[in-house]
């Protein structure tokens, strides 16, 4: 049933301005995500990041897609090295997600404290207890505004998670990390 009254609604212009950009950032935060890092091995040195814009995107073949900012240490590395993989995060891992998230890590011993394995098919860290994971090969990577649209054919996959960790996902809602268990 159509409800009559406006929508309270921002048109945007061609350019949004700051604060068709400031309201796009309030309103986009509610929308909840789940929570990944996705790392790539690159001339032996490892590359990793928080994401929560990724998404399967077919079962056959398994295909899967990630957003990541195009001028990131992590955007450059996964488009070179042509492999990747991610790794779905628990609750648990809400410092990893915190760390590998903040601006300005470290690029030599990145993984240091962060709990890894490498994964068979690519040699890309996988972290430790991840609810699941997937190691990728780019099959596509499109640019939409500031960022890179890495679409990878799912080479490897698994999980790490007991099977008492599988209904507590780390989630991104409101800007923050936060858990679905109680």
């Amino acid at each position: 049933m159509e409800t009559s009254g406006p929508l309270d609604a921002h048109l945007l212009s061609k350019e949004p301005g700051d604060t068709g950009v400031d309201l796009y950032r309030r309103l986009s935060s509610d929308i909840t995500a789940g929570v990944a890092v996705v790392s790539t091995r690159l001339r032996n040195r490892d590359y990793a990041a928080t994401v929560s814009a990724f998404l399967s995107v077919s079962y056959d073949p398994p295909t899967m897609l990630v957003s990541l900012y195009a001028e990131s240490r992590i955007g450059e590395a996964v488009e070179e090295a042509g492999t990747w993989a991610l790794s779905v995060l628990s609750g648990k891992h809400q410092g990893t997600a915190t760390w590998l998230a903040s601006p300005g890590t470290p690029l030599h011993g990145l993984l240091a404290q962060v709990p890894f394995r490498r994964g068979p098919a690519t040699g890309s860290a996988v972290i430790d207890g991840c609810l699941a994971y997937f190691e990728l090969r780019t099959v596509s990577v499109h640019r939409a505004a500031t960022h890179l649209l890495v679409v990878g054919e799912v080479l490897a996959m698994g999980s790490g998670a007991e099977p008492s960790e599988a209904p507590d996902p780390l989630v991104h809602f409101g800007s923050e990390f936060r858990r679905l268990a109680p």
